[in-house]
């Protein structure tokens, strides 16, 4: 039984101290309290605490210490990145909720209006003034450390919490899926770029060759990681085609690997370069990144992402007259509405054919 205890403040009102203390087997297994300014508001709480102490589980639960988000996440990413290794941007995103204020919060304290809060203060100028997109990317992350933390660490999370506040979200606007690009080089964006990076072989014969980079991107239709993931050992010369290891794809990246066909440029590129080590293409995917990003600030190309090669390649080969089953078999995409994302069309026909840098990778 919970008892109630007075004492005189200096101000000369009445404080009202309620204690729990339950024993069993001659030990205390639980002591709990709280002070306030009316009797009976301290006999309610007494009435209402050992009613949900006396269920199932009640006095573990109350002696259980909260998780924070925090932990939550670090363990997350140390769990999770040994079975699948996660993409960068969801690695950083994780990672940069964790050291917000959301990071410090209890596991049981994590409501549906907490998550709300937290989205309109990422919105906010002092949360950094992301767009919608943002904040949704950011709670569909979120949300994946949440659906594992109660059933696989006991974790005390409402699972309607995230569910809840993504409805209001949604209604007020303030979370939406990201927008689709449609960037694709212009031809006199890549003669710059190619003009660049040969000057530069020509200076640092031992740089990253990006001209073959970029346009096996282009002729290939593969990413920067996919690139630099492909072995010599990957090719099969009968078919022309490559085994693409760890394709990305939202429900499996680590084990996903497919093999594409090779179309006729790429295959030519892929053997100019010398056989130096296992992987065809022996460089850093971040350093092929990085190199491409300063190219463009350096000759003034305004918000081309090396990604943007991948569009292009894609829809190069819609508009030279392949159809879908033949492109996918490129691209290694499954269905027809991931693929219809990477198809801006310019008009038909081969708009590289004939190019002078493409007639120089090819002898080099």
């Amino acid at each position: 039984m919970g008892t109630i205890t007075s004492r005189k403040r200096k101000d000369n009102s009445t404080a009202y101290t309620a204690q729990i203390r339950i024993n069993r087997d001659g030990k205390t297994v639980y002591q709990e309290s709280q002070t306030f300014d009316r009797k009976q508001v301290a006999q309610a709480w007494i009435k209402r605490r050992e009613t949900e102490l006396a269920e199932p589980g009640g006095i573990e639960r109350a002696n259980r210490k909260g998780v924070t988000v925090k932990k939550m996440i670090e363990q997350y990413l140390e769990e999770y990145e040994k079975i699948r290794p996660l993409g960068k941007t969801k690695n950083a995103t994780l990672n940069a909720i964790k050291d917000t204020w959301l990071g410090e919060l209890d596991d049981s304290a994590l409501t549906s209006q907490k998550l709300v809060e937290f989205a309109q203060w990422r919105m906010s100028k002092e949360g950094g003034g992301v767009q919608a997109q943002t904040v949704g990317n950011d709670l569909s992350h979120l949300g994946a450390v949440l659906s594992v933390a109660r059933p696989a660490w006991g974790y005390e999370v409402d699972p309607l919490a995230m569910p809840d506040a993504r409805k209001v979200l949604r209604k007020l606007g303030m979370v939406s899926k990201s927008k689709e690009r449609n960037r694709r080089p212009t031809p006199e964006e890549l003669d710059k770029l190619m003009k660049h990076f040969f000057e530069m072989q020509v200076r640092r014969p031992g740089s990253i060759h990006m001209p073959k980079i970029i346009a096996f991107a282009i002729f290939s239709t593969r990413r920067q990681e996919e690139i630099t993931r492909i072995r010599w050992d990957d090719l099969d010369c009968a078919r022309q085609a490559v085994l693409v290891r760890d394709m990305k794809n939202p429900g499996q990246k680590i084990g996903n690997n497919v093999w594409c066909h090779v179309p006729d440029e790429a295959w030519a590129i892929l053997h100019t370069m010398p056989r130096v080590a296992d992987v065809i293409f022996p460089y850093n995917a971040k350093s092929v990144s990085a190199s491409f990003t300063r190219a463009c600030l350096f000759l003034g190309i305004n918000d081309l992402h090396f990604h943007d090669l991948r569009h292009d390649g894609v829809s190069r080969l819609f508009e030279i007259g392949w159809d879908i089953p033949r492109v996918s078999s490129v691209s290694g995409h499954r269905d027809w509405n991931s693929l219809r994302r990477y198809t801006h069309l310019k008009g038909s026909g081969d708009c590289y054919k004939g190019l002078e840098w493409m007639k120089r990778l090819v002898v080099i």
